[in-house]
């Protein structure tokens, strides 16, 4: 890797994974973190972060010219609806302190965690970020760098949600998890349909 290519990577990775720590999807993988299976909810969003890392270097320009950039908007209100049905079925699934099962389901974890993951990153900023890095430094380095900063938050989302999980009581962590999935899915929707009143939303 050349010079140009490793500043490339440096500013890459930097960009992107700055973007991510401070972004709604962070938030809503921190939440599933929480009450989830840590390894299973890091390797579905880490997966989701890959898949769509892989979509922005390849087939992301091809992507917005054919919906239009004009209709990313209705991905985002899909990652949205998501997350608030998300959130509606951890309320009336509420984990009890006799049920330790509920955490060690990796399956579901990785379910979650990859569509949610999925539908929030498909056409958000970091995405459009890493589509714009590719004329600069190339698919390679942005594909890489990218995909190396958004797995790192990806790791860092679920350690801390974990914490959070063990310090905080059950029917306390529920109702956050249930608040945090809500706003956040909230918040994506009316970023998708009216983005120019968020313009600080990730």
């Amino acid at each position: 890797m050349g010079l140009g290519s490793l500043g490339g990577f440096v500013i890459v990775f930097a960009i992107i994974g700055g973007l991510e720590l401070f972004d709604r999807t962070s938030f809503a993988t921190i939440a599933l973190a929480s009450r989830a299976h840590p390894h299973g909810t890091w390797a579905g969003a880490s997966a989701g972060f890959l898949l769509t890392s892989a979509i922005a270097v390849s087939v992301g320009v091809a992507l917005v010219t054919l919906i239009g950039p004009q209709n990313l908007g209705f991905l985002r209100v899909g990652g949205g609806a998501f997350l608030i049905a998300y959130a509606g079925w951890v309320y009336f699934h509420p984990e009890e302190e006799d049920a330790p099962h509920l955490r060690e389901n990796a399956r579901s974890a990785f379910v979650a965690a990859f569509a949610t993951i999925t539908l929030l990153e498909i056409g958000d900023t970091t995405m459009i970020f890493m589509i714009l890095f590719v004329p600069t430094w190339g698919w390679l380095v942005v594909l890489v760098a990218g995909a190396a900063a958004l797995v790192l938050v990806a790791s860092w989302n679920v350690l801390l949600g974990r914490q959070l999980g063990r310090r905080l009581p059950p029917r306390l962590l529920h109702r956050i998890v249930v608040i945090v999935l809500t706003l956040v899915g909230a918040l994506t929707i009316l970023y998708g349909l009216a983005p120019g009143a968020f313009p600080s939303l990730g």
